[in-house]
């Protein structure tokens, strides 16, 4: 896919000290010949991390602040062209216990976000949305699904001068802190616990989650959800795979856990598109004209009465061999 339309843009990544967000700089800064990237974070110490890894790179800025600061942003976001936003907090648990710090940073903070890419008129601006926010059942998803909502409504606002969209992707394989990589770590565990042996998840790699990304800022006309073709696999054969020596131990659901993730609902497919590797789906507010989606009606296709896209139900799965490929493992 080309990346032409990068070439001399400044480009900002929220929460880009993050898996996502660094793993993205290191590509951005190798293939799309962007003539700035900020990274901006609240942790110094991370950018300072991430400062060393990336070496001395004139194309590279470091802002520290936090997306709950609007005043901070609209500083920040001053001469940007394209805003990614990954800032979010993540651990289901954490914020089951934590509610309102996940309401302040993943709800206000993604409206801080948007206000202040319309006031400095970002042209494009992308939300990292995950599969969490489709049905929701914890808080976290539930914070998700709001930034998605105020992302999507944000497009009225703007007056076209800016537009907003959203990506929302399944767990990303080898990312920081995930099961993936803590097995990787740590591969002659004797014991590792399974909540429930039915379990199913979606998987994505880091370099599809940036041609997600990309094809997103390419395609977007605003208000869209962007969706990949993912594959699924059971929980117990992923620790069958990476864990293969280890007793596996039942302990049962935790508290806001699903069996199974959704990352297209049937509701939500009534206004989806199949468009090449990735689903797409529309806005059905009135704000939003037929005319500005009318690539997707062409060139792509309308899903099926009763579609879902859910990881138990998927057609495509990810095998124990290929696992192994992807993690080299």
């Amino acid at each position: 896919m080309s990346i032409d339309f990068l070439q001399g843009k400044t480009i900002l990544i929220t929460g880009g000290t993050g898996s996502f967000g660094s793993n993205f700089t290191k590509f951005l800064l190798r293939f799309s010949g962007a003539e700035k990237i900020i990274i901006f974070s609240r942790d110094e110490l991370k950018q300072f991390h991430l400062r060393q890894a990336l070496g001395d790179d004139s194309r590279l800025r470091f802002f520290l602040g936090d997306i709950r600061s609007l005043k901070r942003l609209q500083r920040a976001f001053h001469g940007v062209d394209i805003v990614v936003h990954a800032a979010a907090l993540k651990q289901v648990s954490t914020l089951e216990y934590n509610p309102f710090e996940a309401v302040e940073t993943n709800i206000l903070g993604s409206q801080n976000v948007i206000d202040a890419a319309i006031d400095q008129k970002v042209k494009k601006v992308v939300l990292i949305s995950t599969d969490k926010a489709a049905q929701p059942v914890n808080l976290y998803g539930s914070t998700k699904l709001c930034a998605e909502k105020l992302f999507v409504s944000g497009n009225s606002y703007a007056s076209r001068e800016t537009v907003f969209s959203c990506v929302r992707y399944g767990n990303v394989i080898g990312s920081r802190g995930s099961i993936v990589e803590t097995l990787l770590k740590d591969k002659h565990k004797k014991e590792v616990t399974i909540t429930d042996e039915r379990m199913t998840r979606f998987w994505i790699t880091l370099g599809q989650t940036f041609k997600l990304v990309l094809f997103a800022l390419r395609e977007m006309e605003g208000g869209e959800i962007f969706i990949p073709k993912i594959p699924s696999m059971k929980i117990v054969d992923l620790f069958n795979t990476l864990a293969p020596q280890a007793e596996k131990k039942i302990i049962g659901s935790l508290p806001g856990e699903k069996i199974h993730e959704t990352l297209i609902s049937e509701e939500e497919a009534r206004h989806a598109v199949e468009y090449g590797d990735y689903y797409v789906i529309l806005s059905d507010f009135p704000f939003f004209s037929a005319d500005i989606y009318k690539k997707y009606f062409q060139d792509g296709a309308k899903l099926p009465a009763g579609f879902c896209y859910a990881s138990d139900t998927n057609k495509d799965w990810l095998t124990p061999e290929q696992l192994k490929i992807i993690t080299k493992s």
